[in-house]
C-alpha cells in the first residue's frame, strides 16, 4: 500500500529557507506524479509543485516560481521541496500526494494518496 510521510516543516523568518521531504513507500513501479499542495487557514488548497516520476518534468505555481524547487532522490524514495526566500504568505500546512498519471499535474482532485502534512510558518 502506497504511503507518504512529510517532514521538514517548522518556523522560519521571512527570507529564510526550508526543505520539505516526502518519503514514499509501497510503490510497485516508478511511475505517476508526486505533488506538493498547501492550505492556509480559511483558504482553499493550492497546488504548489509537481514532478513526474517517469519523465522528471516539473511544474510550479506562479506564486512560488523562482523560489521553490522540487526534486527527487530515487535511491531514497523521497521527493523534496526546497523553499527559499520564504514569505509570510507561504505559511500553510503542506501536503505531498501521489497520482497515477505520469503527466505532471497540480489538480488535487487527481491525487488519491495523501500524506498527513507538515506545518510551515513564516514569521518574524
Amino acid at each position: 500500500q502506497l504511503q507518504l510521510v512529510e517532514s521538514g516543516g517548522g518556523l522560519v523568518q521571512p527570507g529564510g529557507s526550508l526543505r520539505l521531504s516526502c518519503a514514499t513507500s509501497g510503490f510497485t513501479s516508478r511511475s505517476g506524479t508526486i505533488g506538493w499542495f498547501r492550505q492556509a487557514p480559511g483558504k482553499e488548497r493550492e497546488g504548489v509543485s509537481c514532478i513526474s516520476m517517469t519523465a522528471g518534468s516539473t511544474r510550479y505555481a506562479d506564486s512560488v516560481k523562482g523560489r521553490f524547487t522540487i526534486s527527487r532522490d530515487d535511491a531514497k524514495n523521497t521527493v523534496y521541496l526546497q523553499m527559499n526566500s520564504l514569505k509570510p504568505e507561504d505559511t500553510a500546512l503542506y501536503h505531498c500526494a501521489a497520482a497515477i498519471f505520469n503527466v505532471c499535474t497540480m489538480d488535487p482532485r487527481l491525487f488519491r494518496t495523501w500524506g498527513q502534512g507538515t506545518q510551515v510558518i513564516v514569521s518574524s
